[in-house]
């Protein structure tokens, strides 16, 4: 593929609805540096980090790491090849200590450690196309919330190109914790990267030094993070039409005490109103992950057509004119009702 860019991931090989093989990869050797010897990261100062992928979460990552001491941090982004996209955030990048480079190769270029930081369903796209521009004994950290099969093939992928990839599970929204999203790390080069990591200012714990593991931990617990806001999206919209929401979360409150169910209903319609294309992405990777324990993902499926389905709404314009923080009855009367249940 050219320098510089990775495309849409292409279709997967034929498979079951949503199998996701549990992770069989065995990195057979250590990763080496140009010398041929095991070497950890530089000390900050020396240290170069690329992030690939600048949305929110490398944005955020950006910036915190661009006043952490190190010698550079450089970004790419697929968006860099829209001249006025990078134009219009290059000169803001800039400001927070990160270079934005119009090509990959140019924002990996001699990297000690590269973030990979896309969505999902470009997780093994991006860790193809990171394979072909690394430096041999690069750390490439994946933060993606990708299938353990998923990760364990990125890791094939990246291992066999001479750099050493570590799986990160994120395990909270990075907002507001920046770099100090709690993460757990796994496979082979975990420790060797966790000591660097900490200094940096991630809150990094090695889960396993097998690949697949700490994406397993992610998943699972992502079918019911995720399944209880599409749970509050179909309940509380349903009882708006009845006339009888106050009710309900009366008596969620009542029933489950710990959920402060009377604020929580709104933060959980926001984050799915905010960010239900790429939680869509990521629920979709769950199912796989429980696909491939001999599962059915019934919930996990459901959940992803939830996140999808406001995605979209707000896609066509749905939820025009409506900020952020928005209450949940706001966006819930914007919801039109379904014609084929008139």
């Amino acid at each position: 593929m050219p320098e510089g860019h990775f495309t849409e991931a292409a279709p997967p090989a034929p498979r079951s609805r949503y199998t996701s093989p549990l992770p069989v990869y065995d990195p057979g050797m250590e990763s080496h540096d140009r010398e041929g010897n095991a070497a950890p990261l530089p000390e900050l100062s020396r240290l170069r980090i690329a992030l690939v992928g600048y949305g929110e979460v490398g944005t955020i990552f950006g910036t915190a790491l661009g006043k952490a001491g190190v010698a550079r941090v450089a970004a790419y982004d697929l968006k860099a090849r829209d001249a006025a996209w990078l134009a219009a955030n290059r000169e803001r990048a800039a400001r927070e200590g990160v270079a934005l480079e119009a090509r990959l190769g140019d924002a990996l270029r001699d990297a000690d450690l590269v973030v990979s930081a896309v969505t999902a369903a470009q997780a093994r796209t991006a860790a193809e196309a990171i394979a072909t521009a690394i430096r041999k004994g690069a750390f490439v950290l994946d933060v993606n919330s990708s299938s353990p099969g998923c990760k364990s093939g990125c890791a094939a992928v990246v291992d066999a190109a001479g750099g050493r990839y570590v799986e990160a599970a994120v395990m909270a929204a990075v907002p507001p914790y920046g770099l100090a999203v709690p993460m757990v790390l796994g496979g082979p080069h975990a420790d060797a990267i966790a000591p660097r990591l900490a200094q940096l200012g991630f809150r990094a714990d090695v889960g396993s030094t097998e690949y697949g593991r700490a994406s397993a931990i992610k998943l699972c617990r992502s079918v019911v993070v995720k399944g209880i806001e599409a749970l509050a999206v179909e309940s509380l919209l349903a009882a708006r039409r009845y006339g009888v929401e106050r009710e309900v979360l009366a008596s969620l409150v009542e029933s489950f005490p710990g959920m402060k169910w009377d604020t929580q209903a709104d933060y959980l319609w926001r984050r799915v109103y905010q960010h239900g294309a790429r939680r869509a992405e990521e629920m979709r990777e769950a199912a796989h992950t429980v696909d491939g324990a001999g599962v059915v993902p019934r919930m996990a499926a459901a959940t992803a057509e939830v996140q999808a389905w406001i995605a979209e709404r707000r896609a066509q314009g749905d939820f025009d004119g409506l900020d952020d923080n928005a209450p949940w009855p706001a966006l819930a009367d914007r919801i039109a009702r379904d014609p084929a249940k008139d």
